[in-house]
């Protein structure tokens, strides 16, 4: 059973940076799609990024585009999502995920193949 296990949240200013790790509990890693989603208080978890197994093909929301970095090393069989420029409004629980389809993980309404991590709390506060 894959495991998904978030790290590296915390409390920051606006303007500032986070980088967000996702470590998989699975040897297959490296021939999953992965993908970033968020949910704020009171609000639907949303998409934020995805990413395809090699790494060349990269899909963000409009909304943390230009501001947002995904990337993976399948040799750690680790994702990751570099938030630079932080806002507000991008405070949020982030969970990551993977799944056989890259459609699917950037479709919307996300039905997940792989149950959810615990997630990483991300605040930015001034």
């Amino acid at each position: 059973q894959v495991q998904l296990v978030e790290s590296g949240g915390g409390l920051v200013q606006p303007g500032e940076s986070l980088r967000l790790s996702c470590a998989v509990s699975s040897s297959q890693f490296q021939i999953f799609n992965m993908g970033w989603f968020r949910q704020a208080p009171g609000k639907e978890r949303e998409f934020v990024a995805a990413i395809d197994p090699s790494g060349g093909i990269t899909s963000y929301s409009p909304s943390v585009k230009g501001r947002f970095t995904i990337s993976r090393d399948n040799a750690r069989n680790t994702g990751y999502l570099q938030m630079n420029s932080l806002k507000i409004e991008d405070t949020a629980v982030y969970y990551c995920n993977v799944d056989p389809e890259y459609r699917a993980l950037i479709s919307g309404n996300y039905s997940p193949r792989v149950s959810w991590g615990q997630g990483t709390q991300v605040t930015v506060s001034s």
